[in-house]
């Protein structure tokens, strides 16, 4: 009896609130707008024709999406990652949901850093290492983040299918350019 009573009266106190709108909202526009920032830096888009040439001389496997593709997909991906972002630091911090913060920050910030390896510093196999690693850590942001907030887990779902995927692809390309 006593256990029921002390439980109850854990949750009758009040828990601390999650972010108020603005604050989470400027939070991931900041997040998300510099791992964007980043990674159009090193995009093989019309603005760095070098990165462009340097891509499109890689031999990369058939299963390779065209350009479009990659241009659709991140806009989707990106939206999916502010929602649940937002939604993660709406919620009551608490040490599950701040680890699904954590992964969060992480995961945005590995994006732009993925781009500086592969694009920028043509450095194929860092790269191949860090979507894995970013592959483990979308995994690990679906599984924490259900634990907090269902809908950010979803949201989150195809970032880390997409990201296998990707270093599937990344590991090709690597092993096709070994020079």
């Amino acid at each position: 009896m006593t256990d029921t009573m002390d439980s109850d009266a854990a949750r009758a106190l009040p828990q601390p609130a999650g972010w108020s709108r603005a604050a989470a909202a400027l939070a991931v526009v900041a997040v998300l707008g510099a791992s964007a920032a980043l990674g159009r830096r090193n995009a093989p888009g019309d603005a760095h024709p070098r990165t462009r040439r340097w891509y499109r001389m890689l031999d990369k496997p058939d299963f390779t999406p065209p350009d479009a593709v990659f241009g659709a997909v991140w806009p989707v991906l990106e939206t999916g990652l502010a929602v649940g972002g937002y939604r993660l630091l709406r919620r009551p911090s608490s040490p599950a949901r701040n680890a699904a913060v954590g992964l969060w920050l992480a995961n945005t910030a590995m994006v732009g850093g993925w781009t500086e390896l592969f694009f920028r510093r043509h450095a194929l196999a860092a790269s191949t290492a860090a979507a894995g690693a970013m592959t483990a850590g979308a995994g690990a942001l679906v599984v924490t983040a259900n634990k907090v907030d269902r809908p950010t887990a979803v949201l989150a779902a195809p970032f880390a299918t997409w990201l296998a995927f990707a270093t599937v692809l990344s590991e090709r390309i690597r092993k096709r350019n070994r020079s």
